[in-house]
């Protein structure tokens, strides 16, 4: 029974939440700017943005739509908007600019794009 009870222990530590800024390799401080951000990427934007293309693997024209370097949920990322040719909407891919690693993958509708670039927008003003 006591390997039960602890295999339980194990398996509910495995099952809680990581923070994200975990599974990267940059954390900048809070505040810095971009070219102090730039000065901490180790990947250049065109070998991220290899990376993100090749993450889709698809037989259809890719196109960038946005590229951006920035800092996200503590990590040092860069971020590509992609289109896909004959699919609505952006594949949003999120690559760990020290380590190449792919960190995220999502699409967004148009509305959704829409809605973040507003957002991001208002967030610029603020600073």
């Amino acid at each position: 029974m006591q390997t039960l009870s602890g295999l339980a222990v194990v398996l509910t530590f495995a099952a809680a939440p990581v923070l994200a800024s975990e599974h990267c390799s940059i954390h900048p401080k809070k505040g810095m700017s971009d070219s102090q951000l730039a000065g901490l990427a180790t990947l250049s934007q065109a070998d991220a943005e290899k990376i993100a293309i090749a993450k889709l693997k698809s037989s259809e024209t890719v196109s960038t739509k946005s590229a951006e370097l920035e800092s996200e949920h503590g990590c040092l990322i860069w971020s590509f908007d992609l289109g896909v040719a004959g699919k609505s909407g952006i594949e949003e891919i999120q690559v760990d600019a020290g380590n190449g690693k792919v960190l995220s993958v999502k699409h967004e509708s148009l509305r959704q794009e829409k809605t973040e670039m507003r957002n991001e927008a208002k967030e610029k003003l603020k600073q």
